[in-house]
């Protein structure tokens, strides 16, 4: 990448960890240098945080690179770690789940009751046939059953496929044929924004299609009592039939460190579905380490509350496996930040006295959109860290999220990690890491990253180009369900013996590492490779501007030309001149170069129900084609009002 990336967008700002944070710290400096001086011998120590019936005498086993296998000796089971144990500690009364359901409803969860709900749950998979290695599929909303069923599948080693409630037919189907799946747990439905919202009739759909023949039966949960679904005599089952008459009490299998315990398939992937492999031991390791590390928890008094869907990684490693195999009490939540108010969030913050919160920019950067007053009326003094995750955070949506829900007193941790990664790879430590906005900083103890160039050379500090990870971790994806030689291609060909993320990065002068986004989101314009990252960091910036997308379009002169999509802050009206004013702001902040040559303001932006800005219809928008698939996003008619304003963009220099 081009000199230009490594020069952009300084980030003078520092704020030191709280003293009394710092003081107390579950983690401290001194676990970088353990970690360095003896890598394996750290992560031997980590797994020992968990109960192993038998204890592994190996930690990695890197024969057969770029296939791993770590404690592979050992034994375990993710459901007794992530619940008995902590009952059998003395800590059943202990709340595991405080749930609160968009129309107002609650339950609270003791680990003593999740133990009976998992154990009902394995009681009634077993009696529907399932056996260890046979693969579940999971469609269900935000609700309780959706972590003991998952827990439920870890118990009798049937590695769970979770797929997420936004999903069509089609996509569900595609998910149950490459997995196998002979069960599926779904509900009839979910709440979202105000109303009922079908799932049921998606799972039948799916079940119309090829290669789907083997599902045996669909387990449904009674969520929205909606009345005309469709029913399956022999093949479909309710719920509180099949689960709630079973004994409250299972022995769960011990299975081998290496066992697969879910595959999780990736977003926006084209053709085939690419099922990421996670397995048991190695996974939870690294997730409990994590959650333990760069949240600080302290179970016998924080609350913590992970804001993601199960659906995606981020809700598999920290809401269930993560937070439950370290003993949290945490947060969960089925709806949206915006219903029935936007004060939703920190209603709930308030309600439950929520300590740590884990968050994504795209939900922080609609809160600074809606106004500063909300958030101020809300009592958020009981939190003490803040998380953000998902994509890079610029740095003014840091540090509004600082100001504004963490009272100018928490630490924010920006934590880099992927699906594939399985936990958390980068990240400050909020009792050590004097914290710079919108950088992920420095690679977790124990974890080996690094920025490389196009010949896989380490880049010095102030320089731009490919993240990598030059060493196994604990959480790595094992392989790519059904296709070894896919994963080798996608992940290890570009950069021999590395794993490369797919993202670009640099680092700044003190070698701290700044993420710029996928490389498919760089651009190269008259010669120069520009982050689009950067550019909306720079018009977030400017007190106008809560929100920005920006896209490379093609340009006969530049390459591609830098198009931004961006959303006013609060009453910030459409003032003449105002987008002359935002190019000028970015050549200011990135210099001339990084100039956008089109900026329109909008009313939203296409998302994904996950969050993720669909940055490839605001490219068809910008080059004027025919618009590529909407089905995934939230709202599909937000393209049409994107389109109708096109006309209005801002003319080139």
């Amino acid at each position: 990448m081009s000199e230009a990336i490594a020069n952009m967008l300084k980030e003078e700002r520092r704020f030191a960890p709280p003293a009394g944070l710092a003081a107390h710290a579950n983690v401290d400096a001194a676990a970088y240098e353990q970690a360095k001086a003896d890598r394996l011998g750290f992560w031997a120590t980590q797994a020992r945080r968990l109960s192993w019936s038998k204890e592994p005498t190996e930690t990695l086993d890197w024969s057969n690179p770029p296939f791993a296998k770590w404690f592979a000796d050992g034994k375990l089971n993710a459901a007794y770690n992530c619940v008995d144990r902590h009952v059998e500690a003395g800590n059943g009364e202990r709340v595991a789940i405080h749930f609160e359901g968009e129309p107002g409803d609650s339950r609270t969860l003791t680990y003593a009751d999740l133990q009976k709900e998992v154990s009902r749950a394995a009681n009634a998979l077993l009696e529907l046939g399932v056996k260890a290695g046979d693969r579940v599929a999971i469609y269900l909303p935000m609700i309780p059953e959706t972590v003991v069923a998952m827990l439920a599948c870890a118990r009798v080693g049937a590695p769970h496929s979770v797929v997420f409630g936004g999903f069509s037919g089609d996509a569900l189907a595609a998910r149950i044929q490459d997995a196998d799946a002979r069960v599926v747990i779904t509900a009839d439905g979910g709440y979202r924004k105000g109303g009922a919202s079908a799932l049921k009739p998606a799972v039948d759909e799916a079940l119309t299609k090829p290669g789907t023949e083997e599902v045996r039966n669909v387990l449904v949960v009674r969520r929205t009592g909606q009345e005309d679904i469709s029913w399956t005599e022999g093949r479909d089952v309710w719920w509180h039939d099949v689960v709630d008459r079973q004994p409250d009490e299972h022995t769960p299998q011990s299975f081998d460190a290496e066992h697969p315990l879910f595959i999780l398939y990736t977003s926006g992937t084209t053709g085939k579905p690419k099922g990421i492999l996670h397995t048991t031991g190695g996974y939870l390791t690294q997730v409990a380490y994590t959650h333990h590390a760069v949240f600080d928890l302290k179970p016998e008094s924080d609350v913590f509350w992970c804001t993601a869907d199960v659906g995606w990684v981020t809700g598999h490693s920290y809401i269930v496996y993560g937070p439950l195999a370290n003993g949290a009490t945490e947060v969960l939540y089925e709806g949206t930040p915006d219903t029935p108010h936007k004060g939703r969030w920190w209603e709930i913050v308030e309600k439950y006295g929520v300590t740590l919160l884990y968050a994504a920019p795209t939900a922080i950067r609609a809160s600074m959109k809606w106004g500063d007053d909300i958030p101020a009326k809300f009592d958020l003094s009981s939190l003490r860290v803040l998380g953000s995750v998902g994509e890079p955070i610029n740095p003014e949506a840091w540090v509004w999220y600082r100001h504004h829900i963490g009272g100018n007193r928490t630490p924010v941790v920006d934590t880099w990690w992927q699906t594939e990664t399985g936990g958390i790879m980068i990240s400050p430590l909020p009792g050590v890491t004097e914290t710079k906005p919108g950088s992920a900083q420095v690679a977790m103890p124990g974890i080996s990253a690094t920025v490389v160039d196009d010949e896989a050379n380490e880049v010095p500090n102030g320089s731009g180009g490919y993240l990598v990870l030059t060493e196994p971790w604990p959480s790595m994806l094992r392989t790519v369900w059904g296709d070894d030689q896919r994963f080798i291609d996608t992940y290890w060909s570009r950069f021999e013996g590395r794993y490369f993320a797919g993202d670009g990065a640099k680092k700044d002068e003190d070698g701290d590492i700044w993420l710029l986004g996928r490389v498919d989101d760089v651009m190269l314009v008259s010669g120069h490779n520009i982050s689009t990252t950067e550019v909306e960091s720079a018009l977030v910036s400017h007190p106008s501007v809560a929100e920005a997308a920006v896209v490379g379009a093609t340009d006969p002169q530049t390459t591609q030309a830098i198009c931004a999509f961006v959303i006013l802050r609060g009453d910030a009206a459409e003032a003449e001149g105002l987008t002359e004013e935002l190019r000028a702001h970015v050549a200011k902040q990135l210099g001339p170069i990084a100039k956008p040559k089109q900026i329109l303001p909008v009313a939203e932006l296409p998302k994904t129900r996950s969050g993720k800005i669909m940055r490839r219809l605001l490219r068809d928008v910008a080059e004027q084609r025919t618009l590529g698939d909407v089905s995934t996003l939230t709202d599909a008619s937000v393209m049409d009002l994107i389109q109708a304003k096109l006309p209005g963009a801002a003319s080139e220099d």
